[in-house]
């Protein structure tokens, strides 16, 4: 991967790092527009899957004519905008549409470039396999996000809460995954994930806090829970309000009910928040302080940041603005998780990156 001797990157380890970055970046993109899609309520403006023709945005006054006549046949449009323009609905268009059009622009970024590397033989053997598994990742993304759009055209205005934490999660996961093999190349394969020592099971233990955090925050978008009990650090003056539990059951509750999920997704925040600073504190603290303890201060510092813009979030009622930086700081929370991760697995000797391409 890199010359012990020299200590540079080779021009081909270089153009693979820094592919393998541009995908995540623009998968981080994806998301944030997406979450943008949401708060603009715009997911449901296509009706149709067209992975090839879709490519193109209406031409003609009668195309467009025709893809507005589609959204009024589903209850968002009888329901919540009976009195829509044109003129307003090309306004949410454009939004899923830019989605959808990453979408496949990432896929030819991912494609094109692996094509080529795979055939010039600048691939070792160990990564293939991985990258032919965020291959499929993609491909299941995008065949999971027409499942997801498609459950807003029945009897409901929104899209499942249920299906869009499924979408995020696995936009997430690939982002993860891509994110981890770079990390392989650039500084070294982790051998093992064997956790055995106190500090690689915290930084586990905080990664995953985080990374279920960040998913039940797409059940608060999926149910709207964002604009109800906007004050903190109680809701409604209490610490557990009232209306937490319906009577329909626990599994019901947790998912279902905007007040339970709120409520949940705040106290994750909290837990993941206090968790991610005892571990910052606790190794940058420490006598032994190296590398590692910069890594934890960075997730500590952002952490803080990431629950400040929630709960402002919170008390301005969900604007997009505030929506849209919120789910990128969550993303931006999850990357710095995973980058602590795994320089806490990865042997010190690791570091130095003597292996090669």
């Amino acid at each position: 991967m890199i010359d012990s001797n020299s200590q540079e990157f080779s021009p081909k380890t270089q153009t693979i790092c820094l592919w393998l970055l541009f995908v995540v970046a623009t998968i981080f993109l994806m998301a944030v527009i997406g979450a943008v899609t949401r708060l603009t309520e715009s997911g449901l403006s296509i009706m149709e899957w067209a992975p090839i023709k879709g490519t193109l945005p209406p031409l003609s006054q009668v195309e467009w004519e025709r893809v507005f006549a589609l959204y009024k046949t589903i209850p968002e449009y009888k329901w919540d905008n009976p009195d829509m323009t044109l003129a307003e609905f090309k306004t949410i268009f454009w939004w899923e549409w830019a989605h959808r059009f990453l979408g496949r622009l990432i896929g030819l970024i991912y494609i094109g470039p692996l094509v080529v590397f795979w055939a010039k033989g600048w691939l070792p053997s160990w990564i293939k396999k991985h990258l032919l598994v965020a291959l499929l990742l993609g491909g299941a993304q995008g065949l999971l996000g027409w499942y997801m759009v498609s459950s807003g055209f029945g009897d409901r205005t929104d899209v499942s809460q249920y299906r869009l934490a499924a979408h995020l999660g696995l936009a997430l996961v690939l982002l993860s995954y891509l994110l981890w093999l770079y990390l392989n190349i650039k500084h070294g394969k982790a051998q093992s994930l064997k956790i055995d020592s106190n500090s690689k099971a915290y930084s586990l233990i905080a990664l995953t806090a985080i990374g279920i955090t960040v998913i039940s925050g797409a059940f608060v978008a999926g149910l709207n829970a964002g604009v109800i009990y906007n004050t903190f650090p109680l809701m409604g003056g209490e610490i557990l309000p009232v209306d937490y539990a319906t009577g329909r059951g626990f599994f019901a509750d947790i998912f279902e009910n905007p007040t339970a999920v709120q409520w949940n997704h705040r106290w994750l925040a909290i837990t993941t928040t206090i968790l991610v600073t005892l571990g910052c504190l606790g190794r940058y603290l420490s006598q032994d302080r190296d590398r590692k303890s910069l890594h934890w201060l960075h997730l500590g510092c952002w952490v803080w940041c990431q629950a400040a813009l929630g709960v402002t979030t919170l008390l301005l009622i969900v604007p997009i603005w505030a929506g849209a930086m919120h789910q990128a700081g969550a993303i931006i929370l999850l990357i710095l998780g995973i980058r602590c991760f795994y320089f806490e697995i990865l042997p010190n000797d690791s570091d130095s990156n003597s292996d090669k391409l």
